[in-house]
Protein backbone atom coordinates (compact mmCIF):
# COMPACT_ATOMS: atom_id res chain seq x y z
CA UNK A 1 0.00 0.00 0.00
CA UNK A 2 1.14 3.15 -0.85
CA UNK A 3 1.97 5.88 1.73
CA UNK A 4 -1.08 8.11 -0.01
CA UNK A 5 -3.69 4.62 -0.13
CA UNK A 6 -2.07 4.44 3.60
CA UNK A 7 -3.03 7.95 5.04
CA UNK A 8 -6.97 7.56 3.49
CA UNK A 9 -7.20 4.23 4.57
CA UNK A 10 -6.22 5.21 7.87
CA UNK A 11 -8.50 8.33 7.48
CA UNK A 12 -11.48 5.92 7.08
CA UNK A 13 -10.75 3.81 9.85
CA UNK A 14 -10.30 6.46 12.51
CA UNK A 15 -13.70 8.01 10.75
CA UNK A 16 -15.56 4.96 11.41
CA UNK A 17 -14.28 5.23 15.19
CA UNK A 18 -15.36 8.62 15.79
CA UNK A 19 -18.93 8.14 13.88
CA UNK A 20 -19.45 4.81 16.38
CA UNK A 21 -18.58 6.81 19.26
CA UNK A 22 -20.22 9.81 18.28
CA UNK A 23 -23.20 8.10 17.79
CA UNK A 24 -23.08 9.68 14.02
CA UNK A 25 -21.22 13.25 14.21
CA UNK A 26 -17.86 13.52 13.86
CA UNK A 27 -14.90 16.43 13.72
CA UNK A 28 -12.63 16.26 11.18
CA UNK A 29 -9.78 17.58 13.27
CA UNK A 30 -10.42 14.69 15.47
CA UNK A 31 -10.25 12.34 12.56
CA UNK A 32 -7.28 13.97 11.75
CA UNK A 33 -5.61 13.75 15.27
CA UNK A 34 -6.51 9.72 15.49
CA UNK A 35 -5.19 9.09 12.36
CA UNK A 36 -2.24 10.62 13.14
CA UNK A 37 -2.21 13.06 9.81
CA UNK A 38 -3.13 16.35 9.34
CA UNK A 39 -6.25 17.73 8.80
CA UNK A 40 -5.39 19.51 5.90
CA UNK A 41 -4.27 15.97 4.47
CA UNK A 42 -7.78 14.69 5.54
CA UNK A 43 -9.53 17.34 3.52
CA UNK A 44 -7.64 16.74 0.51
CA UNK A 45 -8.27 13.50 0.81
CA UNK A 46 -12.05 13.79 0.83
CA UNK A 47 -12.78 17.79 0.28
CA UNK A 48 -15.46 17.73 2.98
CA UNK A 49 -16.99 16.18 6.69
CA UNK A 50 -19.56 14.73 3.77
CA UNK A 51 -16.88 13.47 1.64
CA UNK A 52 -15.32 11.80 4.42
CA UNK A 53 -18.53 10.16 6.05
CA UNK A 54 -19.34 9.22 2.47
CA UNK A 55 -15.89 7.24 2.15
CA UNK A 56 -16.57 5.43 5.21
CA UNK A 57 -19.68 4.49 4.01
CA UNK A 58 -18.55 2.92 0.80
CA UNK A 59 -15.77 1.09 2.76
CA UNK A 60 -18.33 -0.20 4.89
CA UNK A 61 -20.35 -1.52 1.43
CA UNK A 62 -17.65 -2.75 0.00
CA UNK A 63 -17.10 -5.15 2.71
CA UNK A 64 -20.32 -6.38 2.92
CA UNK A 65 -20.32 -6.88 -0.98
CA UNK A 66 -17.30 -9.43 -0.73
CA UNK A 67 -18.54 -10.96 2.31
CA UNK A 68 -22.68 -11.97 0.90
CA UNK A 69 -22.04 -11.09 -3.13
CA UNK A 70 -19.14 -10.56 -5.81
CA UNK A 71 -16.95 -13.47 -4.58
CA UNK A 72 -18.15 -14.46 -1.77
CA UNK A 73 -17.24 -17.94 -0.56
CA UNK A 74 -21.13 -19.48 -0.23
CA UNK A 75 -22.40 -23.33 -0.02
CA UNK A 76 -22.64 -24.48 -3.73
CA UNK A 77 -24.76 -28.28 -2.87
CA UNK A 78 -27.82 -26.39 -3.92
CA UNK A 79 -29.50 -23.51 -5.10
CA UNK A 80 -31.34 -23.16 -1.59
CA UNK A 81 -27.56 -24.01 0.09
CA UNK A 82 -26.09 -20.95 -1.70
CA UNK A 83 -28.97 -18.72 -1.29
CA UNK A 84 -29.48 -19.26 2.48
CA UNK A 85 -25.73 -18.97 2.83
CA UNK A 86 -26.15 -15.63 1.24
CA UNK A 87 -28.73 -14.24 3.51
CA UNK A 88 -26.86 -15.58 6.43
CA UNK A 89 -23.65 -14.01 5.58
CA UNK A 90 -26.07 -10.78 4.96
CA UNK A 91 -27.32 -10.98 8.45
CA UNK A 92 -23.63 -11.95 10.11
CA UNK A 93 -22.01 -9.34 8.76
CA UNK A 94 -24.00 -6.88 9.98
CA UNK A 95 -24.78 -8.41 13.36
CA UNK A 96 -20.65 -8.44 13.59
CA UNK A 97 -19.96 -5.03 12.31
CA UNK A 98 -19.93 -2.04 14.74
CA UNK A 99 -20.54 0.53 12.28
CA UNK A 100 -23.67 -1.35 10.98
CA UNK A 101 -26.84 -0.23 13.09
CA UNK A 102 -25.16 3.56 12.15
CA UNK A 103 -25.04 2.87 8.42
CA UNK A 104 -28.96 1.53 8.18
CA UNK A 105 -29.91 3.61 11.03
CA UNK A 106 -29.25 6.95 11.43
CA UNK A 107 -26.81 7.75 8.85
CA UNK A 108 -28.86 6.39 6.06
CA UNK A 109 -30.77 9.58 6.40
CA UNK A 110 -27.65 12.08 5.69
CA UNK A 111 -27.41 12.88 1.89
CA UNK A 112 -23.98 11.86 1.23
CA UNK A 113 -24.36 8.48 2.71
CA UNK A 114 -28.42 8.44 0.83
CA UNK A 115 -26.17 8.13 -2.90
CA UNK A 116 -23.80 5.63 -1.79
CA UNK A 117 -26.06 3.18 -0.77
CA UNK A 118 -28.56 3.75 -3.34
CA UNK A 119 -25.46 3.06 -5.97
CA UNK A 120 -25.29 -0.13 -3.96
CA UNK A 121 -28.99 -0.88 -3.31
CA UNK A 122 -28.63 -0.68 -7.21
CA UNK A 123 -26.32 -3.32 -7.82
CA UNK A 124 -28.47 -5.42 -5.68
CA UNK A 125 -31.40 -4.91 -7.29
CA UNK A 126 -29.93 -5.69 -10.66
CA UNK A 127 -28.39 -8.71 -9.37
CA UNK A 128 -31.22 -10.13 -7.63
CA UNK A 129 -33.53 -9.52 -10.49
CA UNK A 130 -30.97 -11.49 -12.90
CA UNK A 131 -30.76 -14.76 -10.23
CA UNK A 132 -34.64 -14.65 -9.72
CA UNK A 133 -34.95 -14.38 -13.74
CA UNK A 134 -32.57 -17.49 -14.01
CA UNK A 135 -34.19 -19.49 -11.39
CA UNK A 136 -37.93 -18.81 -12.41
CA UNK A 137 -36.66 -20.53 -15.94
CA UNK A 138 -34.91 -23.38 -14.42
CA UNK A 139 -38.28 -24.33 -12.82
CA UNK A 140 -36.14 -23.30 -9.04
CA UNK A 141 -38.62 -20.43 -8.27
CA UNK A 142 -42.36 -20.90 -9.03
CA UNK A 143 -43.59 -17.12 -7.97
CA UNK A 144 -45.06 -15.50 -11.05
CA UNK A 145 -44.47 -11.75 -9.83
CA UNK A 146 -41.52 -10.00 -12.10
CA UNK A 147 -38.03 -10.45 -10.67
CA UNK A 148 -37.84 -6.87 -10.26
CA UNK A 149 -40.37 -6.48 -8.14
CA UNK A 150 -40.11 -9.30 -6.61
CA UNK A 151 -36.51 -8.57 -5.83
CA UNK A 152 -37.30 -5.07 -4.71
CA UNK A 153 -40.04 -5.96 -2.18
CA UNK A 154 -37.59 -9.11 -0.82
CA UNK A 155 -34.57 -6.50 -0.13
CA UNK A 156 -36.96 -3.90 1.43
CA UNK A 157 -38.64 -6.42 3.74
CA UNK A 158 -35.05 -7.69 5.04
CA UNK A 159 -33.23 -4.69 5.51
CA UNK A 160 -36.43 -3.31 7.69
CA UNK A 161 -36.21 -6.68 9.30
CA UNK A 162 -32.45 -6.23 9.92
CA UNK A 163 -33.11 -2.30 11.21
CA UNK A 164 -35.53 -3.74 14.10
CA UNK A 165 -33.28 -6.33 15.21
CA UNK A 166 -29.94 -4.60 15.48
CA UNK A 167 -32.02 -1.62 17.24
CA UNK A 168 -33.35 -4.07 19.62
CA UNK A 169 -31.65 -4.64 23.40
CA UNK A 170 -30.73 -7.37 23.62
CA UNK A 171 -30.39 -8.28 19.92
CA UNK A 172 -32.27 -11.68 18.63
CA UNK A 173 -30.17 -14.64 18.45
CA UNK A 174 -28.81 -14.34 14.64
CA UNK A 175 -29.39 -17.94 13.71
CA UNK A 176 -33.01 -17.73 14.42
CA UNK A 177 -33.42 -14.69 12.95
CA UNK A 178 -31.51 -15.69 9.68
CA UNK A 179 -33.77 -19.04 9.70
CA UNK A 180 -36.74 -16.33 9.62
CA UNK A 181 -35.50 -14.15 7.38
CA UNK A 182 -34.58 -17.48 4.60
CA UNK A 183 -38.42 -18.93 5.39
CA UNK A 184 -39.78 -15.18 4.38
CA UNK A 185 -37.86 -15.33 1.15
CA UNK A 186 -38.63 -18.59 0.30
CA UNK A 187 -42.37 -18.52 0.88
CA UNK A 188 -42.04 -15.29 -1.20
CA UNK A 189 -39.86 -16.96 -4.04
CA UNK A 190 -42.17 -20.27 -3.90
CA UNK A 191 -39.21 -22.53 -4.09
CA UNK A 192 -40.08 -25.83 -5.77
CA UNK A 193 -38.45 -29.08 -5.18
CA UNK A 194 -35.49 -28.33 -7.78
CA UNK A 195 -34.10 -26.09 -5.13
CA UNK A 196 -32.77 -28.62 -3.14
CA UNK A 197 -31.33 -30.75 -5.67
CA UNK A 198 -27.90 -31.73 -4.95
CA UNK A 199 -25.76 -29.87 -7.71
CA UNK A 200 -22.12 -30.84 -6.55
CA UNK A 201 -22.00 -33.41 -8.34
CA UNK A 202 -22.32 -31.49 -11.52
CA UNK A 203 -19.06 -30.48 -13.99
CA UNK A 204 -17.92 -26.90 -13.46
CA UNK A 205 -17.69 -24.90 -16.13
CA UNK A 206 -14.47 -24.72 -17.96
Amino acid sequence: MTAVGGARARLIAAAQQELIAGKGHLEMQAVAQRAQVSVGLAYHHFGSKAGLIAGVVEAFYHRLDAAAFTGADLPSRSWTDREKGRVAAYLRFHYAHPFAPLVIGPLSRAPEVLEVEAAFTSRQLAAGARMIAAAQRDNVVASPLDPHLLIALMIGGIRQALIGALMREPRPDLERVTDQVWGFMAAALCLTERAGIDLSHREQPA
